[in-house]
């Protein structure tokens, strides 16, 4: 891969940066100084959300203090404000009312969590583990912030590819074996939900695509608040049509919370905006426990009798995900899926053959 495409454009403001708003030293009170960094963040960017106005307030209290950090606290409330209204910017008007073309990621698999710690970064894993081994052409998306990311170990090789969306975010191209794994980088000391580019941004040169993994990351909740943008703008309807999975675990409090999930991206999907999950898969068991598939609601209810089960590894659990291939028990669990859709040959197994691989 020599080159890369990028569909989304670049936005990058000429010029040096503009200085921070700074915090008034007669500033006494928490709520004042939340107040004041909460207007610098919403200086470039009025109709900040929520999640990210509170995001953007948290990471600049923080430097508040740190006198050692030499950072200007609403300055960077400021910047993150700014390049989340410039990652709108990219997401056109016309785009919202309209499906996407999602031709160019050949068969797009979100994988969004129904619940805190559920494994969708480990089932994406596998996911792109089993296609590439299976001779598919494979990109896998780390929506996360990096601080936070399940897959931050997951690179075998770090790629010097790099493409900047915005002049504080860049998306860095390397390789998980043969697979291509695109991840954020930023000089910020957090990348909130609604700086995450659209999917346009992150697309590469490499042709022919056969599919590609979203680990959409920054909790299925907030993800699935606004599909419209940032990392839930995943989620969008389109042709050919995202194939989105629900990652539970296999207790009772997962699912109910699973079931909210679903009850927030519910009018996106009555919209047309957002696709409903295509697949439920159930993290860390054989089978659903004695009454916990009982707990699900009417609309995760029709996903349960279909679930796919990944079944509990200790090394992975203690070492979380490396650049070494998923163990092939894992592998063997998604196989039938991937295989169902097309994208594996029906044997029902993955061939593994690379050098020091479980």
């Amino acid at each position: 891969m020599s080159a890369l495409r990028h569909g989304g454009g670049g936005v990058d403001a000429a010029g040096s940066e503009p200085p921070g708003a700074g915090v008034p030293a007669s500033i006494r009170t928490i709520d004042g100084l939340h107040q004041v960094l909460g207007q610098a963040a919403r200086r470039d960017c009025p109709g900040l959300d929520v999640a990210d106005a509170e995001a953007a307030v948290s990471t600049a209290a923080a430097l508040c203090a740190d006198e050692r950090s030499g950072a200007d606290p609403a300055g960077v409330a400021e910047q993150i404000g700014e390049a989340v209204a410039c990652m709108t910017e990219l997401a056109l008007p016309e785009s919202a009312r309209g499906p996407v073309d999602w031709s160019g990621f050949g068969t797009l698999i979100p994988v969004l969590a129904g619940s805190p710690g559920a494994g969708a970064s480990v089932l994406a894993a596998a996911l792109t583990d089993a296609l590439q081994l299976g001779g598919r052409c494979a990109l896998l998306v780390d929506a996360a912030d990096p601080a936070r990311s399940g897959l931050a170990a997951a690179a075998s090789s770090e790629g010097p590819w790099v493409h900047q969306p915005h002049r504080r975010l860049a998306v860095r191209y390397s390789w998980r074996g043969h697979a291509l794994l695109a991840r954020l980088e930023s000089g910020l000391p957090a990348i909130t939900p609604g700086m995450v580019p659209p999917p346009p941004a992150w697309l590469p040169e490499l042709d022919p695509l056969h599919a590609t993994v979203v680990d959409v990351g920054h909790d299925g909740w907030r993800a699935a608040a606004n599909p419209l943008a940032g990392a839930g703008g995943w989620l969008r309807a389109g042709w050919p049509s995202p194939r989105p999975i629900l990652v539970v675990r296999p207790t009772r409090p997962s699912l109910r919370q699973a079931e909210q999930v679903l009850a927030r991206l519910d009018p996106w999907i009555t919209a047309g905006a957002a696709v409903p999950p295509y697949q439920l898969v159930v993290m860390g068991a054989k089978r659903w426990p004695a009454h916990v598939a009982g707990a699900a609601g009417r609309r995760l209810d029709e996903l349960v009798e279909h679930a796919v089960f990944v079944p509990h590894d200790g090394d992975v659990e203690v070492g979380g995900i490396t650049a070494e291939l998923l163990p092939q028990r894992l592998l063997d669990a998604v196989c039938p899926l991937l295989a169902g859709w097309g994208l594996l040959a029906p044997t029902g197994r993955s061939s593994r053959s690379r050098k020091g691989s479980r």
